[in-house]
């Protein structure tokens, strides 16, 4: 039971995060297009990750499909993390950081829901959606 309660929240805080940046990727507000010209993938890597994003959002959501959205999710956090640290710098454009903290908070949930979810991950190839 507990683990159930603690498996909903971690899901609902990732496809809350990654709901909210949709937006900002998806109408191409002034930070997103900022951040991936930096990383030189504008606009293409906007849309493309915002796309991603969304099958996160859909998979983690949906308890068969849970493993998969966390392991996609972990995946486009760990790049995001790697995009702070090596090019875009901790904090972008003023915000404190906030956009860095969000992607650490978001790739420990998805790690946590997979360790969560390891049953499921020697299934992983035979793909039971």
């Amino acid at each position: 039971m507990k683990t159930t309660i603690l498996s909903w929240i971690l899901r609902i805080a990732v496809a809350v995060i990654l709901s909210q940046t949709l937006y900002f990727k998806f109408t191409g507000a002034e930070e997103s297009i900022y951040i991936f010209s930096a990383l030189g993938v504008e606009p293409y890597g906007r849309i493309g990750t915002g796309i991603l994003e969304l099958i996160t959002v859909i998979l983690i959501l949906m308890p068969r499909t849970t493993i998969y959205g966390a392991l996609l999710g972990s995946v486009i956090m760990v790049g995001a993390i790697l995009s702070h640290l090596f090019v875009l710098g901790i904090e972008v454009e003023g915000d404190g950081g906030t956009l860095f903290a969000l992607a650490n908070i978001t790739l420990f949930s998805c790690l946590t829901l997979i360790f969560l979810n390891r049953d499921k991950i020697p299934n992983l190839l035979k793909l039971k959606l």
